[in-house]
């Protein structure tokens, strides 16, 4: 399997990134381990996670799908073998949040215990602190590259015009620079990222991953009406923004072409996200090795010139 390259770093990565969100959620640890083990045995190795994975869940904390994550790798001894990706800024209780140094070199550490690991092969700033000052924060991620528990820096929902300013920054101090760009993107929800960030990032060689891969999983055709919002944990009010005459379009087109491959929707979504110039891995989520399977299906259906022209004007 071809693997593309994180920016201008060292990190080669599988073109399918597993989003870590669901374990200790909606995946306990027997599920996620599973999907892991599946995951890798195919020989894909990029796995996303945030130190807030999963907090939302009542009686959660934050730092379950990080530690799920650390004991899996510590009982399965692949460590080397992983590009693990985790983020940082989002709040993890009263006054634990945010870009400062000092928080960062709390909360680092904190990634590194649960994750049961002495590095982190690439750190994200999850969303922008308007609080601090982007040099203060490049210069944390600088001594962690240079302390070796970080290799590789990026961020999380970040603006053009925000990433400007940390290259111009990185540039001046001779730091390590932003490489990777995670964003909102897919087959439905395109402005946000085609807008600007794409030409910027293909400019300055920025390599991104997308999450919501799947549109919460409008783009897998198991929602086509209100009724089928109590399939799966998705709140209705999530889908409410798909359901609508583009959306529908837009799964006409999967169908469609779907048919044409002998695939599933959820694949050819996947596939037209690989195919697009600029994205390193799309990155998707699994509750079950079933669920995966269709991800990994993706990776291997090459869509046509006449495939991605239907899906590209059914949903623009």
């Amino acid at each position: 399997m071809k693997k593309r390259v994180i920016g201008r770093s060292d990190l080669k990565v599988a073109p399918l990134g597993l989003g870590g969100n669901v374990f200790g959620w909606s995946a306990d640890e027997k599920a996620s381990f599973a999907v892991l083990d599946a995951f890798a045995a195919k020989g894909f190795n990029l796995i996303d996670t945030a130190d807030v994975y999963s907090a939302w869940k009542p009686g959660n904390q934050g730092g379950e799908s990080e530690t799920i994550i650390g004991k899996w790798m510590k009982a399965r001894g692949n460590r080397s073998a992983i590009v693990l990706t985790t983020k940082v800024g989002s709040e993890m209780g009263p006054g634990k949040k945010g870009l400062s140094r000092r928080y960062i070199e709390t909360a680092v550490e904190a990634s590194l215990k649960r994750l049961q690991t002495d590095y982190i092969d690439l750190y994200l700033s999850h969303w922008e602190d308007p609080a601090v000052d982007v040099e203060e924060t490049l210069g944390v991620y600088a001594d962690l590259v240079k302390a070796g528990k970080v290799r590789v820096i990026g961020n999380s929902n970040h603006s053009a015009e925000t990433m400007r300013k940390a290259l111009s920054i990185s540039a001046k101090h001779h730091w390590p620079r932003f490489e990777n760009l995670q964003t909102h993107y897919n087959l439905y929800d395109r402005s946000g990222y085609e807008a600007e960030l794409e030409a910027f990032c293909r400019a300055n060689e920025i390599g991104v991953t997308s999450y919501f891969s799947l549109a919460r999983g409008f783009l897998s055709g198991k929602y086509r009406s209100p009724a089928d919002f109590t399939r799966s944990a998705a709140r209705g009010d999530e889908m409410d923004k798909y359901l609508n005459e583009r959306g529908l379009r837009i799964l006409a087109a999967l169908d469609a072409v779907a048919k044409a491959r002998n695939a599933k929707p959820a694949e050819v979504a996947i596939a037209w996200l690989i195919g697009r110039p600029g994205i390193v891995a799309p990155i998707a989520s699994a509750t079950s090795v079933d669920q995966l399977q269709d991800l990994i299906k993706a990776t291997e259906l090459d869509l046509g010139a006449q495939d991605i022209e239907q899906l590209d004007q059914a949903s623009a």
